[in-house]
């Protein structure tokens, strides 16, 4: 696949990046998802010897452990205030690797120059998925390691973006719902033959920090930059913001488990790119 709309594209890429840096993002990795990190970096084998590549990575959920576990690490993301929080946070926990922004759609690094890509909860993101899949594959070894780790469209996540749906502008042209990399047959798709040794498994992540839905909905109100952005479409028209409010309110609350304790579904993917001769 390739853009051909360089200029709309363009505009959608800093859209997104304003997107992502609005609220506290850093936030949600640290204080709702921080498990999701560490299990990325033990599915892939972080370790010393091992040159990893984190797309979207966000604040360093999974690179920090991936480091700490003695792995050389480069962190990007399409966001650089993102990657100035995750660098502090690295510097406080005395962990060395290295930020740099990147679109996750034209990675600025040279063929087969990682033996590991990873990404948890990031690249699902990107608009345009098969030129995502292809440059993970572009930079990697041959029989270097992928993994993933995205939300499922049936899970909690999954479920919220499409309870925002209805409110949000239109997609562009050609960007593709981010729900779709926690869907197996469509990540095996998007890599086809030129992975091998794919393991795919459906988890959830307990997720015990808002005792109430109401706790659910003002965090994310205030922290997730897609939540926000939704909300700010709909400033002008106090009937929409009642609705949505009470469509995620409903939401979290078929998904309390009781004491405000909910999991959320999420795919773990690991594969090998294909070797010499396979």
């Amino acid at each position: 696949m390739q853009i051909t709309d360089m200029t709309a594209d363009q505009a959608l890429k800093s859209k997104h990046r304003a997107m992502w840096a609005t609220g506290d993002y850093a936030a949600v990795a640290a204080d709702v998802i921080p498990a999701l990190g560490p299990v990325l970096s033990e599915a892939v084998a972080a370790g010393p010897g091992q040159r990893i590549l984190d797309v979207a990575a966000g604040s360093g959920n999974a690179a920090i452990p991936a480091a700490r576990a003695g792995a050389d690490v480069v962190a990007t993301d399409l966001t650089p205030e993102l990657l100035e929080t995750g660098e502090e946070l690295a510097g406080r926990h005395g962990v060395t690797l290295e930020w740099q922004a990147a679109d996750a759609e034209a990675l600025p690094f040279a063929a087969g120059a990682f033996d590991t890509v990873m990404s948890c909860v990031g690249v699902m993101f990107a608009p345009h998925h098969q030129v995502c899949a292809d440059e993970i594959v572009r930079v990697l070894r041959p029989g270097g390691t992928i993994g993933l780790i995205n939300w499922t469209p049936q899970g909690f996540i999954g479920q919220m973006f499409a309870t925002m749906k209805p409110y949000a502008p239109p997609p562009p042209p050609g960007a593709q719902p981010p729900p779709l990399w926690g869907d197996e047959a469509h990540v095996r798709a998007l890599f086809g033959d030129r992975v091998t040794d794919v393991v795919a498994q459906r988890r959830m992540l307990p997720v015990t920090v808002f005792p109430t839905a109401e706790a659910f909905l003002e965090f994310f109100k205030r922290t997730y930059g897609p939540t926000i952005a939704v909300y700010a479409a709909n400033s002008g028209d106090p009937a929409a913001l009642a609705a949505l409010d009470e469509a995620l309110l409903d939401l979290a609350r078929r998904h309390d488990l009781g004491g405000g304790a909910m999991e959320w579904e999420y795919l773990l993917v690991t594969a090998r790119t294909a070797a010499a001769g396979e």
